[in-house]
């Protein structure tokens, strides 16, 4: 019967099925749990499409990318070329590039500029105008290259399906199925919460016109600023590695909840103090113009 115990340090001689199984729930709970190598990216893309269909969308395109570099991973994992990650840091050049596409993205929804970069080209859209405000639409496209990168971001449960379940497979032809089904449980709990995220506008009495400006501000502003937090805080980490050990225990075992650390602080500062903050913001915005 598989716990919490198991989950978390999985035994040798597992079965496929076994191996299946555990990298699937181990996906949910890195899904459910506070991440920030995933809530940032779904809550900007998912409160910037502003309902229930734009928000699972956005967490799909996100977990597909993100799935296909995980399987990636396990494969790496079972060859023995994921032995990089623990002799690296990578989580201050991880955070970095995440933060400057997370900076594109943004810029492109506020300012309709974006830096020329080969990426440029995904982010072209036919849908450009905004009913007010001149603000872009969202890029929907882009967080599948946000799902690629931020899946190249290593943790515990990184670390349970590439070094511990996915060396026991039989062969490099089921090396990536840890990671593809560690994938596709993220992707189930983040269409969820993206569908959530997509919803929050409409909890308030607002105007079609209304929410559609909020929205894209918000996630326009939530890229920004938020990509440059990561920059900041990916520099520092790569000039001060120190910081990355950062961490006060909360007592609970489970990943992504067993710490304050940076990632969870990278979380709440994106997603709660920055996101509220803009749709707060947003809402003052949207109803002068609209007075105008």
């Amino acid at each position: 019967m598989l716990n919490i115990e198991t989950l978390l340090n999985p035994p040798n001689g597992l079965s496929i099925t076994e191996i299946i199984i555990i990298s699937l729930i181990l996906g949910m709970l890195h899904g459910i749990t506070p991440d920030e190598h995933t809530w940032p990216i779904t809550f900007s893309y998912a409160v910037g499409k502003y309902s229930t269909r734009g928000g699972m969308k956005a967490g799909f395109l996100f977990s597909l990318g993100f799935t296909i570099q995980r399987a990636f991973l396990t494969t790496l994992g079972f060859i023995g070329l994921a032995a990089i990650y623990n002799k690296y840091n990578l989580d201050g050049p991880v955070y970095a590039i995440v933060g400057i596409v997370m900076a594109i993205a943004g810029s492109y929804i506020l300012k309709g500029k974006y830096l020329h970069v080969p990426i440029d080209a995904l982010m072209r859209s036919r849908q450009h105008s905004s009913e007010i405000g001149g603000v872009k639409d969202v890029p929907l496209k882009m967080t599948v290259v946000h799902g690629l990168i931020a899946g190249f971001g290593f943790g515990a449960y990184a670390s349970i399906i590439t070094f511990v379940l996915a060396p026991q497979l039989p062969s490099v032809i089921y090396a990536p199925l840890p990671g593809l089904f560690f994938g596709l449980g993220t992707m189930l709990m983040q269409i969820i919460f993206g569908s959530i995220f997509g919803n929050i506008l409409r909890l308030k009495k607002l105007t079609e016109e209304q929410i559609s400006y909020i929205a894209k501000k918000t996630a326009g502003r939530v890229l920004y600023y938020g990509g440059i937090v990561f920059v900041i805080v990916g520099l520092l980490i790569i000039a001060f590695p120190i910081i990355d050990n950062f961490a006060i225990p909360t007592g609970n075992p489970i990943p992504n909840l067993d710490a304050i650390d940076i990632g969870f602080l990278l979380v709440v500062s994106v997603v709660g103090l920055i996101g509220i903050s803009s749709i707060i913001y947003g809402f003052k915005e949207a109803v002068k113009l609209i007075k105008k």
